[in-house]
């Protein structure tokens, strides 16, 4: 018996650092989401995207309907300033348009431009830009693939699939608020 409590000791000594680590680390991080990915079976009226989590989450009467994995601009830290900083807005806007022959596969268009954004620019004396868009992947590409990492010139991309669910579901004038 005592000729294991040497080997128990050192299995205890190589384990505890990683242990205490997981634990102190674990109240930093939101809990995965478990739960199965449902379809979405009414109108949303809320989309939130958190561009540091690179999610999308889209909400009816307050309550979470479904959450997307997301991509967005080339240069997605910061706010959107000008047009081809390949980064991704952030406040809150709307749905003001719905297009089926986009470049992309699927497209909701957003407001952006506001009339603030529009102000910023030009008093950096820059162009703020424009047609954003919540879109699925490049047309050319085959619908069974993504692109990975963040690509787009300032939109928020995600599967065809989704994209296909989602512009079912999303009526114009929802909001869409992003974060960084």
């Amino acid at each position: 018996m005592t000729g294991l409590i040497g080997p128990l000791l050192v299995t205890a000594a190589l384990l505890a650092p990683p242990a205490m680590l997981g634990a102190s680390l674990w109240h930093h991080f939101e809990p995965w989401d478990m739960t199965p990915p449902r379809a979405l079976t009414e109108d949303i009226d809320r989309i939130v995207i958190e561009k540091s989590r690179r999610t999308m989450v889209v909400y009816r009467d307050g309550e979470i309907r479904k959450r997307y994995r997301i991509s967005l601009g080339f240069a997605p830290e910061g706010d959107k300033q000008q047009q081809g900083d390949g980064k991704t807005p952030e406040g809150i806007y709307r749905i003001d348009r719905r297009n089926d022959r986009s470049r992309f596969h699927l497209s909701l268009g957003l407001d952006y431009p506001r009339p603030e954004d529009r102000a910023e620019a030009s008093a950096l004396g820059v162009n703020p830009g424009g047609d954003i868009f919540i879109h699925g992947q490049p047309n050319k590409l085959p619908d069974f693939m993504k692109i990975p990492g963040d690509w787009t010139e300032g939109c928020i991309a995600i599967t065809n699939a989704e994209i296909e669910e989602l512009f079912r579901h999303t009526t114009t004038g929802t909001e869409v608020e992003i974060r960084p």
